[in-house]
């Protein structure tokens, strides 16, 4: 097991939007790379029509209050947005718990979500089935389903399930 959180209320979180419809979308990727690194929450673009039915996109980001000011500098520095929009922002956390199963291809994290003590969600970690996918060559898929069935084994196992 790597890690367990407790379930909980983040209430002091922002939503940041930002219309953009002039924009190179190549530099998107960018953009939310270095958005990670400044330690947001979450990024996000959602394809939009914009006024005069241009199309367009809305760069979402997720962050603590307390990083909002320099977040916000990168975002009229990096994109050729004019406004930003943010609202206070409350959210819900699951508590998080971090399993190791055992596939043909390797070792495979698969994080579990409990609400009120009892298991709602579970899934493998991508970045771990795309890294076996590719050392061993075998379709992502093959190495999901096999390590979300693992967790479900496991799950079982130990009794967790309803």
């Amino acid at each position: 097991m790597k890690y367990n959180s407790d379930e909980h209320i983040d209430d002091q979180m922002i939503k940041i939007e930002v219309s953009l419809d002039d924009m190179n979308p190549e530099f998107y990727g960018y953009l939310m790379e270095q958005l990670f690194k400044f330690g947001v929450n979450d990024v996000y673009i959602v394809q939009v029509i914009m006024k005069k039915n241009r199309p367009g996109q809305v760069l979402h980001v997720l962050c603590r209050e307390e990083i909002r000011e320099k977040v916000m500098d990168f975002i009229f520095q990096e994109t050729t947005t004019l406004g930003i929009r943010y609202t206070p922002y409350t959210v819900h956390r699951l508590e998080r718990e971090f399993i190791e199963v055992e596939t043909e291809w390797g070792k495979c994290t698969v994080k579990i979500g409990k609400r009120a003590g009892k298991i709602v969600q579970f899934a493998p970690e991508y970045e771990d089935c795309m890294q076996l996918a590719k050392e061993h060559q075998v379709p992502l898929k093959w190495v999901y389903d096999q390590a979300k069935e693992k967790g479900y084994q496991w799950l079982n196992e130990q009794k967790l399930l309803e």
